[in-house]
């Protein structure tokens, strides 16, 4: 009977004690080769990949020339195949993430002549430029995967695109190598760009050397200056690069300009206390897609994903020339569901208050222009029971970590990566318990809030079932005697 070195691996991880303490030199899962893994792929093998470059000359600033290998024991590669190779070049990503010990990359496919290939991996898209997210500060490893699971269900471009208007990446988890060395867990995904989107690519003005701009993409990118961050305002920059105030332009990145800058000024200008009420009130919808915009203001309440609005935030336009409404689409949410963006958990629940300070909710919300704040509680109200249910998310959570169990890949994350930046339990559902407590608070606590919007009538009494304070807390026998809400009605309580 053959043993597949998968199988070998999680024996010995079960008779010998713990290495978790162990440094990263001394650890099994530093001794495994990705040939060795690829040789034992089975079944429940996680995608294997394999970098080849030269680490001291990779950072973030600019590619450098390598080769990728993946193996995939199902056979989703680039025409149904189990093993593909290629050219390509490599960065690192990410500013936080740039810091650690545990290096996200980037990585772009490359044809024979050097120039981009485009290659269907894992049924994703057909595509040349791919993301592997180390998952470092992220204690479960699934945080940011899950949130685009749920935000890829719940909302999508308002207009047509060639991927079904999806607004958000597709991605799995694999085991990644360094030339041939064991690495550990990624997540292995498309990145938001132009193609994703269904952007208008810039149009060469024939004989003039220039360009005509049309579709323009922008990324949040640092807490520098909220009030340009927040889209209150901003100071004079330059605009022949593609850093400008918060902001980075990721396209047309070849060409930064004030024509390339003026859609999200005008957009500023707009949100900005420049303009009096009246003229928001009448004007914001020539600025925002109403449902894109209340699907985010409702899901980053759902899962509290808190370092985004706008930073790991794209706002796009589609085309310039034809309208100027932005789209918005999230990005990075490893600091949701009950996690600080340093990786220690943080059990704050979210408010409906949250954007008081962010342009177009700081308006939007307060004062339920346009009815905004009714249409996010019947969102609300709507999807608690479909995207956003417990028992529909815990599920999405349980299969994954099963995936990560069954593989053998938690194991040897854990002897990889144990307390380096974060501690990391002996299992992905043990970790999931505090993940769950949390959502389940969070739920309860949004509920209570959003039952509140559009109830006009007050009861005097005290109710028979659960009651919130309207920070969306559960009222207990400590709590102040005042307003509180359940049963679909306001009462007021008199007595503790």
């Amino acid at each position: 009977m053959r043993i597949s070195f998968r199988a070998v691996l999680m024996l010995i991880a079960v008779v010998l004690p713990s290495v978790a303490a162990c440094s990263t030199d001394d650890t099994m899962a530093e001794t495994v080769t990705f040939r060795q893994m690829q040789e034992g792929m089975d079944g429940n093998s996680l995608p294997l990949v394999n970098l080849t470059v030269g680490l001291d000359s990779v950072s973030r600033e600019r590619f450098v020339h390598g080769e990728i290998e993946i193996a995939d024991y199902h056979g989703r590669l680039d025409g149904a195949k189990n093993y593909v190779k290629f050219s390509c070049l490599i960065r690192y990503r990410g500013r936080t993430a740039a810091g650690f010990e545990k290096k996200a990359f980037g990585v772009k496919l490359l044809d024979e002549n050097g120039g981009d290939l485009d290659a269907d991996l894992f049924g994703i898209r057909k595509e040349n430029s791919w993301v592997l997210d180390a998952l470092a500060i992220d204690r479960c490893k699934m945080r940011n995967r899950v949130c685009f699971d749920l935000w890829n269900e719940l909302s999508r471009t308002p207009y047509d695109t060639n991927y079904e208007g999806r607004n958000g990446t597709r991605g799995l988890f694999v085991e990644v190598f360094i030339n041939g060395t064991y690495q550990g867990l990624y997540c292995f995904s498309d990145k938001i760009d132009r193609k994703l989107l269904g952007l208008k690519k810039a149009r060469p003005d024939d004989g003039q050397g220039g360009v005509t701009i049309r579709g323009v993409l922008y990324k949040g990118v640092n807490w520098n200056d909220h009030d340009d961050i927040y889209l209150l305002s901003y100071k004079d920059a330059p605009t022949d690069g593609t850093a400008w105030n918060s902001y980075e332009l990721k396209y047309p990145e070849d060409y930064p300009s004030e024509a390339t800058w003026q859609p999200l000024k005008r957009l500023i200008d707009f949100c900005s206390y420049k303009t009096g009420d009246d003229d928001f009130g009448s004007g914001w919808q020539d600025w925002f897609y109403r449902q894109n915009l209340v699907d985010y203001f409702v899901f980053t309440l759902a899962l509290n994903v808190g370092d985004n609005a706008y930073k790991n935030t794209y706002l796009s336009v589609r085309d310039i020339g034809a309208d100027h409404r932005f789209l918005i689409t999230p990005w990075d949410m490893d600091q949701s569901f009950g996690s600080h963006w340093s990786g220690r958990y943080d059990e704050t629940t979210a408010l409906l208050s949250k954007y008081d300070g962010v342009a177009p909710f700081n308006r939007l919300i307060p004062n339920n222009i346009g009815g905004f704040r009714d249409e996010a509680a019947r969102l609300w109200r709507h999807t608690r029971g479909t995207v956003f249910a417990p028992a529909h998310i815990f599920s999405l959570m349980e299969a994954y970590a099963r995936q990560l169990v069954a593989s053998g890949t938690w194991q040897r994350e854990r002897e990889r990566w144990d307390g380096n930046p974060v501690p990391l339990k002996e299992s992905p559902q043990e970790e999931l318990e505090y993940v769950k407590a949390w959502y389940q608070r969070n739920y309860d606590a949004l509920s209570a809030q959003f039952e509140a919007v559009g109830i006009a009538d007050v009861t005097v009494g005290r109710p028979s079932t659960a009651t919130y304070t309207l920070d969306g807390r559960p009222a207990t026998t400590t709590s102040r005697p005042g307003l509180r809400i359940g049963q679909g009605r306001k009462w007021v309580s008199k007595t503790k």
